[in-house]
C-alpha cells in the first residue's frame, strides 16, 4: 500500500480508558479537571483482548496511523503525511468497519479517529493495513483532551458520532456524551458549513440529541420538517445494527451544520 514513510510523533501508549465509572462521571481527583471533565468524557472503560492479527497491526501500522496525544496544536497537513485535505473527526469508531468503509467511499477527505478501546484501535490499524487506506489517523485518547489541546477552532469539516453509549438508566443519562456543554465544543471546531452527524438506535437517546443539538445557536438541522435525518450514504449499515433492524428496532440519523 502507499503509506508515508515518517511522521511526527512516537507510537502511543495503547489503552488510555478512566479508573472506573465513578471517575467517568466525576472527573479526575488529582489537581483541577476541566469543567466539562466533571461530568463526562467521551469514552468509558470497555474490556477486551487484543488479538495476535491486531497485534501485529500495531507494530507494523502503529508508527504510520497512530497520533500520540500531546497538549500542543497538531498539524493536520502533517499529520496524514502531507494530504491537504478537509478533516472529520470521529469520536469512538469501536472495531472500525463503519470507519474503514466511510474512508474508503471518501478517498479526498482526512478522518481523525479517537478511540481508546485497544482491540478496536488495532482491528482499524488491520483494517487499514489489508484494504490499503491512507486518509486515517488514530489518535488513543479522550477526544474532549484532543479538541481542547490538539485541535484549533474552526478547523474541522465534519464530526461523527456514531452509536455513542446509550446508558439506559435514567440517573445513567448524565453520563451520556451529546449534551450541551460538548456539543458547544463540537461546534466552535467547526468551519462554516461543517457538520455533526450523529447515529443511535435508542429512541430516548435520539429524542436528546435532538433537543441538544436544536438548542445550539452555532447549528441548524438539516432535517427542519422531521427533525431526523435520512441515513446519509457514506455510512454503511454494520453487521449489529442490520441485526437490530431485522429485529424491528429503530436507527436515528441526526445532521446539523454550522451556521454560515
Amino acid at each position: 500500500m502507499n503509506i508515508p514513510d515518517t511522521v511526527s510523533n512516537d507510537l502511543p501508549p495503547g489503552d488510555d480508558a478512566p479508573a472506573s465509572p465513578e471517575d467517568d462521571a466525576n472527573g479526575a481527583t488529582d489537581g483541577k479537571p476541566h469543567p466539562l471533565h466533571r461530568r463526562l468524557k467521551s469514552f468509558v472503560k470497555r474490556a477486551g483482548r487484543t488479538t495476535d492479527g491486531q497485534a501485529r497491526a500495531f507494530a507494523e501500522l502503529g508508527p504510520l496511523f497512530l497520533i500520540p496525544y500531546t497538549p500542543e496544536p497538531l498539524d493536520l497537513t502533517a499529520a496524514f503525511g502531507g494530504r491537504a485535505g478537509p478533516t472529520v473527526l470521529e469520536i469512538g469508531f469501536g472495531m472500525g468497519e463503519a470507519t474503514a468503509h466511510i474512508a474508503t467511499v471518501l478517498p479526498d477527505t482526512n478522518f481523525l479517529c479517537c478511540e481508546v478501546h485497544e482491540p478496536g484501535v488495532g482491528a482499524l490499524l488491520k483494517r487499514i493495513g489489508e484494504q490499503s487506506i491512507p486518509n486515517i489517523r488514530i489518535c488513543a485518547h479522550d477526544a474532549v483532551d484532543v479538541l481542547d489541546h490538539m485541535l484549533e477552532p474552526g478547523t474541522l469539516a465534519g464530526v461523527h458520532v456514531f452509536f455513542p453509549d446509550p446508558w439506559h438508566k435514567k440517573r445513567h443519562n448524565k453520563r451520556r456524551l451529546i449534551q450541551p456543554e460538548f456539543v458547544t465544543k463540537l461546534a466552535q471546531h467547526l468551519r462554516p458549513g461543517g457538520y455533526i452527524h450523529c447515529a443511535t438506535d435508542w429512541q430516548p437517546y435520539a429524542e436528546q440529541m435532538l433537543e441538544v443539538l436544536g438548542a445550539e445557536p452555532l447549528l441548524r438541522n438539516t432535517a427542519p420538517d422531521t427533525g431526523y435525518a435520512d441515513k446519509p450514504a457514506y455510512r454503511p449499515l454494520t453487521k449489529f445494527e442490520n441485526r437490530g433492524l431485522k429485529l424491528g428496532h429503530g436507527v436515528w440519523d441526526l445532521v446539523f451544520e454550522k451556521r454560515a
